[in-house]
């Protein structure tokens, strides 16, 4: 009887080490699990540019020419860079002395309200409609960017698109895009695009400038930059999935402040490995943590 006891009792006690050891076996292989941060897959939304670069000019051109053959100027009233309103006189010409009317005046006016921004008026010389225009004026003083963009990327420009349009001497200032031209110059495979900037005291015709156009936005899962790997294959990112590393392929969109568009191959929520590398492979077992996460139990 005391045998049988003494047997129960033995085999007791070796079941309950080896559960112990069993036990403290899993908590071995669970600590010695690789650690790694991970990031959770969000919805962002992305903005697609496309930048040009140009030069400043009026968007509306008047040229001032006289209306008489052979008149002389006698005065210049308007210096480039003046405001002018409609009917301001601009000049003046009077016939060649010794000719029919002389000491009679003819008034150039202005057309439309505006500023100057050049002249070839000089007093003494004659004026004629066939030669230079006398004067220039940007009608209301307005401005645009003309621009000119590789064919392939002149399909996704569309009217009214804003932009941010950065001017030499003027800064940055708002715009947005007014027309692009449905012809390509084929010798340049280039087409031309007219980005409005609007009337600014700062604004010089001629200026160089650099545009920057919203043409899409798209909002879908993105994660850290640094989750994507390049490899002869493409992008991949190492999906954390029941604590095992999963290498699945994906297809990058727009990038933008660190953020990666994922086009294919990530649902929002999955977790990645925030830093990709080659420290992991597919199937190890790790152990996930997120950012600021001690890495080592306590």
């Amino acid at each position: 009887m005391l045998s049988a006891v003494a047997v129960a009792a033995t085999v007791t006690g070796y079941c309950v080490l080896l559960s112990s050891a069993s036990a403290a076996e899993s908590d071995a292989g669970a600590a010695s699990d690789m650690a790694v941060t991970v990031a959770r897959t969000t919805n962002v939304c992305f903005t697609d540019t496309l930048q040009v670069t140009g030069v400043v000019v009026p968007r509306n051109e008047i040229l001032v020419r006289p209306d008489r053959e052979g008149l002389q100027i006698s005065q210049v009233l308007v210096e480039p860079g003046d405001t002018v309103v409609s009917g301001q006189v601009l000049a003046r010409l009077t016939p060649p002395e010794g000719q029919q009317g002389a000491g009679t005046t003819v008034a150039i006016q202005a057309p439309a309200a505006g500023v100057v921004t050049s002249r070839s008026a000089v007093v003494g010389t004659l004026a004629s409609a066939r030669a230079e225009p006398l004067f220039r004026i940007a009608a209301k003083g307005e401005m645009e960017l003309l621009a000119e963009t590789p064919v392939k990327t002149l399909a996704s420009v569309a009217s009214n698109q804003t932009a941010k349009i950065a001017i030499v001497g003027a800064g940055e200032l708002p715009g947005k895009v007014r027309i692009f031209s449905v012809a390509i110059n084929p010798t340049t495979q280039l087409g031309q695009i007219r980005l409005f900037i609007g009337s600014d005291p700062k604004l010089r015709v001629g200026a160089f400038g650099r545009a920057t156009i919203d043409v899409g936005r798209r909002c879908g899962p993105a994660i850290p930059l640094s989750a994507v790997l390049y490899g002869p294959g493409g992008a991949v990112v190492q999906v954390v999935r029941d604590n095992r590393i999963e290498t699945r392929r994906v297809s990058v969109g727009l990038l933008a402040a660190g953020q990666a568009e994922i086009r294919e191959g990530l649902s929002e929520g999955e977790m990645v490995v925030a830093r990709a590398g080659a420290f992991v492979r597919e199937g190890d077992r790790v152990r996930p943590m997120t950012a600021g996460e001690p890495s080592a139990r306590q």
